[in-house]
């Protein structure tokens, strides 16, 4: 029994569809705080079971029977994050797993300047102390991140953020497939894999020159200093925290955090990864 958390979001629900075209449904639970949300896969004979992370006893019987369970990281920061990481892999130690996998970061470390990397490093020093074998997919900068940063930053054609450096973006697509393609061979990968990542890394330079081929349009780069780009955000109402948050992807960015580039990714999916042209393209048409 194969246990997915969080298979209502947008990462682990593709990587559960994945898996369907890999083993049979009977092999496939999933754990998820609204098991209404996850009717089409019960539909299909996946087994359906409420789990909060906050609630150890609604994990237990979640991760019932599993062989592996593969942690889905949670929409949180801090010790929020980390806190409910944890609970996760003691349940799934508890429950008898052979193998607990987590979907981490390729920049995961303490000393990243992006909060959520540095939740990653501690998550993982939680998997490398549990006891039972780990794989920690460290994926690349979700591609649907640019996306949304392209959508709110243009205007008048053109896009207004902080200064930047490269970044891997990555498609969800891509970071499910390789994580079922994973799962479906248990062991294939022992502890933190290498960075799992489209083949270039874009700076947004790069990528206004991808909304001006997708909009037709001329799309020009402008630099915003970072305390005026965080007051716009809190202006807008965006919580000065989560503001400062947003602020630090491109405080990494500009140290070269979300850089490297591997040939792991295309190896896992058997073909070279999606562009972010494609994604932008699908996601974001007209630009």
């Amino acid at each position: 029994m194969i246990i997915v958390t969080g298979a209502t979001g947008l990462l682990g629900r593709q990587i559960v569809e994945r898996l369907l075209t890999r083993v049979p449904a009977a092999q496939v639970g999933v754990s998820v705080r609204d098991p209404g949300k996850a009717r089409a896969f019960a539909d299909q004979g996946v087994r359906v079971r409420h789990g909060d992370f906050a609630d150890p006893g609604s994990l237990a019987h979640a991760f019932e029977g599993a062989t592996q369970v593969l942690i889905v990281s949670i929409d949180a920061l801090g010790d929020e994050a980390v806190r409910g990481h944890r609970a996760a892999i003691g349940a799934a130690v508890a429950a008898g797993a052979r193998r607990v996998l987590y979907t981490s970061h390729m920049a995961a470390g303490a000393s990243s300047r992006f909060q959520a990397c540095r939740d990653h490093a501690a998550t993982e020093e939680a998997l490398r102390a549990c006891g039972v074998p780990f794989t920690s997919l460290r994926n690349g900068f979700y591609a649907a991140s640019a996306v949304r940063f392209l959508s709110q930053a243009m205007r008048s054609d053109q896009i207004v953020l902080p200064a930047d450096g490269p970044v891997s973006w990555t498609a969800h697509e891509d970071l499910a497939d390789a994580a079922a393609a994973v799962l479906a061979d248990e062991g294939r990968i022992d502890g933190p894999t290498p960075p799992l990542t489209a083949a270039r890394a874009l700076t947004f330079d790069d990528i206004a020159g991808i909304a001006g081929d997708v909009s037709g349009r001329a799309v020009t780069r402008a630099v915003a200093p970072d305390d005026a780009f965080r007051r716009q955000l809190t202006e807008h109402g965006v919580p000065d925290e989560y503001a400062g948050h947003l602020i630090d992807i491109f405080v990494a960015a500009r140290a070269g955090e979300f850089a490297t580039v591997d040939p792991a990714l295309a190896g896992l999916l058997g073909h070279e990864p999606t562009p972010l042209s494609s994604v932008v393209r699908k996601h974001l048409p007209g630009a």
